[in-house]
């Protein structure tokens, strides 16, 4: 692992930690990081609203988007009991299917994933989400490995409970759920600047990235402009 890579990481979330930041640019930024330091091929995160339903709030890739969506629909999978456990769950998928998770296991393998491992975003008591990693190839999943990725789900945990301190329970849970209503009009804006670029959803996403970034606005926001068609 990149140490030097790791730290900066670090860093990276850490900065993000101030007035107003984008609950979902930092979601994304973690799964991004997961791909790159744990050698895992894909990373999901998902969220519970203000109900307590599990959301996809973030993907480093739509595969994994569309597996963590799978999961969710079905009602079975690793970030699901990770999520109602409050500990970590992972499994090698075999052809003859995890007994837990038969049809998780089957979308996952046809997705080209053969081992999952899910951590939860915890502090002390509450559970708020699970981070998914994947692996395309049946390797030995590293335990230092599964330590950083739940150090990294700790700080995310902490970004997003941070002003549970000044603000009560159903604040804390408005600003969940309006981040995952984000996402949705994310999902929205993916599609249209795919169509109307002619490009795949992925490179759409990472366009709509660029864009948030570089005017110094909140990804949810330049989202809403493509979606109403006031940012072309």
């Amino acid at each position: 692992m990149d140490t030097e890579r790791l730290a900066t990481t670090f860093v990276e979330l850490a900065d993000s930690l101030i007035d107003d930041y984008d609950v979902i640019e930092l979601l994304q930024l973690l799964t991004e990081r997961c791909v790159e330091l744990l050698g895992v091929d894909a990373a999901g995160l998902v969220l519970a609203d203000a109900r307590g339903n599990l959301r996809v709030a973030a993907a480093s890739s739509e595969q994994a988007r569309l597996v963590e969506l799978f999961e969710l629909q079905n009602d079975e999978g690793p970030c699901l009991d990770c999520y109602r456990e409050g500990r970590a769950v992972g499994a090698t998928l075999t052809e003859n299917g995890h007994d837990a998770w038969p049809r998780f296991t089957g979308e996952a393998r046809s997705a080209g994933f053969e081992i999952v491992q899910a951590v939860p975003l915890r502090l002390r008591a509450q559970t708020i989400g699970a981070l998914n990693l994947f692996w395309a190839r049946p390797a030995g999943v590293r335990p230092d490995d599964l330590r950083v990725a739940q150090a990294l789900a700790d700080v995310a945990t902490i970004a997003i409970l941070q002003e549970r301190l000044t603000r009560n329970r159903e604040v804390v849970a408005a600003q969940l759920q309006a981040a995952l209503d984000s996402r949705i009009v994310i999902e929205q804006a993916k599609g249209v600047i795919a169509e109307r670029r002619q490009i795949d959803v992925g490179e759409a996403f990472a366009l709509l990235r660029q864009i948030a970034r570089s005017s110094g606005r909140k990804l949810s926001e330049v989202a809403t402009e493509v979606v109403a068609g006031s940012l072309t």
